[in-house]
């Protein structure tokens, strides 16, 4: 067919070329944004006295009949068309004739593509941010439920002292209320409408910029028209967001799939989001983990492609910003979904919380605190972290815990040592005793989940 920006040229388009020009295979996505846009823009051009009232009625009901035959599959969206803006200009002609050609009157498709990304854009940050809360709900739930359930904390992936298993996810609710922070910071800066900014340099029409930006729900136009159809600030930010929240993710994913493995088994995770061997019968594979860890490097790849893309355009519309959606459109369906299914795993996993304190207890996490009861019993620091180094080197041999010595051969190793040693170095009060804001311990981390659910309480 031909195209909407035909009347420049005498020769058709190389088919090769047509194809590697077009767009519609992906941007098909946009047909409701576009249709919104292109709404908003008549009802505007009607206001202004650009189009009759009667105009205005026409088109916009067309553009709905339009809609309407999409969704339920009457008229099919083909590569026919060049990109969405032609498909809907083009069936709008078909159906309302030179009255549809106006459609397009103080417009171009570079402030309209900029205004589609936006609107698209604009509503998956805020379905990536209720995905985000709705993991965080579940996160937060087991904090509520786990403040007592003891386990190793780790360093270097070594056993280093006790905590709760309350207190670990505590960690990763820091990390995903932040993810929301940036999506709602992304949402603030980006709500600012491109349309009216035509090509590059506006319109001699007498567009209202800030009654189509009003319909479209944005705080107001963008300011500056060049910027306005070339700016992509806001899905690298989002990109960027998206990568941080799959880092997020990977790195809870190496922990699923760390505590799933026969030597911990701290976890158990249900067989809805696990998979097993076709030759090893008693393998349970952590499938979802390991798959979200595995797709974290293909949503850093798409902001790394954005990023390079844009580095080298000058003002202002380029087609190489074409190359700004399949990777985005990519990105941000696997991490909805990631984080979809990594929220499902960990509300149906299951907690081993005797295995987590065995392992806290055999990992003498409880070193620590048995150097500070001999320094609070007058030994000084160095000595004390010695006494200790020793005692861990003998319980090793022994193939015991240091709660398993008997108060004998405690005093092997000091006389300061007396029968309130055991109450000192128990698990329960080496957690417990931490109690300053953001320790593992139970007061403290009561204090903490009030404030995690207020949170979410005031920020749906």
């Amino acid at each position: 067919m031909a195209q909407l920006w035909g009347g420049r040229f005498t020769k058709e388009t190389d088919k090769l070329v047509y194809n590697f020009n077009a767009s519609i295979s992906f941007d098909q996505k946009f047909y409701k944004q576009d249709i919104e846009g292109s709404k908003a823009h008549v009802a505007m051009l009607g206001k202004q006295g650009i189009l009759t009232q009667d105009e205005t009625q026409q088109i916009t009901a067309a553009l709905d009949e339009i809609l309407a035959d999409v969704e339920s599959g009457k008229l099919a969206i083909t590569d026919e068309y060049e990109d969405i803006h032609s498909f809907v200009e083009a069936n709008l002609i078909d159906r309302l004739g030179d009255t549809g050609k106006k459609l397009h009157t103080g417009r171009s498709r570079n402030d309209q593509v900029a205004l589609d990304m936006r609107l698209y854009t604009r509503a998956e940050v805020k379905e990536t941010d209720e995905l985000v809360k709705k993991l965080l709900e579940t996160i937060l739930g087991i904090m509520e439920e786990h403040t007592e359930t003891i386990m190793p904390g780790f360093t270097h992936l070594q056993k280093a002292q006790p905590i709760t298993l309350a207190h670990h996810m505590g960690a990763y609710f820091e990390m995903f209320k932040r993810d929301r922070l940036r999506l709602h910071d992304i949402y603030e800066r980006m709500n600012y409408c491109p349309l009216g900014s035509g090509a590059l340099a506006g319109t001699t029409y007498p567009l209202d910029r800030d009654y189509t930006a009003e319909l479209l729900g944005f705080y107001g136009p963008t300011l500056n028209s060049m910027d306005g159809v070339s700016d992509r600030d806001y899905l690298i930010e989002y990109l960027s967001a998206l990568a941080t929240i799959m880092m997020h993710l990977s790195r809870f994913s190496e922990e699923v799939i760390i505590w799933n493995s026969n030597e911990y088994q701290f976890v158990e995770i249900d067989d809805a989001y696990s998979t097993g061997s076709s030759i090893m019968p008693q393998k349970k594979n952590p499938d979802i983990a390991e798959l979200v860890r595995g797709k974290t490097g293909r949503v850093y790849g798409a902001l790394v492609s954005l990023l390079t893309t844009m580095k080298g355009i000058p003002l202002a519309y380029n087609k190489d910003m074409q190359e700004d959606k399949e990777l985005t459109f990519d990105a941000i369906d696997t991490v909805k979904g990631c984080l979809a299914l990594f929220e499902g795993m960990l509300a149906t996993m299951k907690f081993n919380k005797e295995v987590m304190r065995k392992s806290a207890n055999h990992g003498f996490t409880n070193a620590t605190d048995a150097a500070d009861y001999l320094v609070n019993h007058g030994v000084p620091f160095r000595d004390a972290h010695g006494i200790i180094g020793q005692i861990v080197l003998y319980c090793i041999d022994k193939k015991i815990a240091i709660d398993d010595m008997s108060i004998e051969e405690f005093k092997q190793f000091s006389d300061v040592f007396e029968q309130d040693v055991y109450d000192a170095i128990s698990m329960e009060t080496c957690v417990n005793k931490r109690l300053t804001i953001g320790a593992p311990g139970k007061a403290a981390m009561e204090n903490v989940i009030a404030l995690e659910r207020k949170y979410l309480n005031e920020n749906p």
